[in-house]
């Protein structure tokens, strides 16, 4: 139990900074609006990149095993999809009411994009979750848990840790500078 909850943390952390390295390159490269820091912390992740992995992984990671097909179509494949743009797309929106309430103001604006809702989510990015949701579960998660495989479990006690000190300080950090 301890390594698996191990290997959810290590897989929390690089879901968010693959959502962080996700959001400035849309930022630099897509919107050349320049860089700025995407995430809440001072370190290179967007937790809420995270907690979707997760929430993507112990939801839905069994229904991507089932064998669903329409005649000799799969279509699990595109359940799961759907589950994903759902799951996504309600985790930014109640991020969006979280960041209001904590913060002010949330760091996103979706009023430019077709099927809107007051500009917290849309459409388009919700596809786009979708289509990165299905990377992180048919590709990022598999290759992390061979990966992990091959780590002993000091290795794997060691990598939680040294992540779990490095996101602690920061976010003590991170609240000692805003005082």
């Amino acid at each position: 139990m301890r390594r698996k909850t191990e290997q959810y943390f290590i897989f929390f952390m690089l879901c968010s900074v693959i959502g962080w390295l996700y959001e400035v390159f849309l930022e630099v490269v897509v919107y050349r609006w320049g860089f700025s820091n995407r995430g809440v912390l001072f370190g290179p992740y967007c937790i809420i990149y995270g907690i979707g992995g997760l929430i993507l992984l112990i939801s839905l990671g069994k229904l991507k095993e089932k064998k669903w097909h329409i005649g000799r179509i799969p279509v699990t494949p595109v359940v799961v999809f759907f589950g994903i743009v759902l799951l996504t797309t309600a985790v930014e929106l109640a991020g969006s009411y979280i960041m209001e309430w904590t913060k002010g103001e949330w760091f996103w604006d979706y009023r430019r994009f077709s099927f809107n809702f007051q500009g917290r989510i849309a459409l388009n990015p919700s596809i786009r979750f979708g289509i990165g949701g299905m990377v992180i579960l048919y590709i990022i998660w598999p290759l992390l848990e061979k990966g992990m495989r091959r780590f002993s479990e000091r290795g794997t006690d060691i990598l939680s840790a040294a992540l779990a000190v490095i996101l602690a300080v920061d976010i003590v950090a991170t609240i000692l500078w805003r005082m």
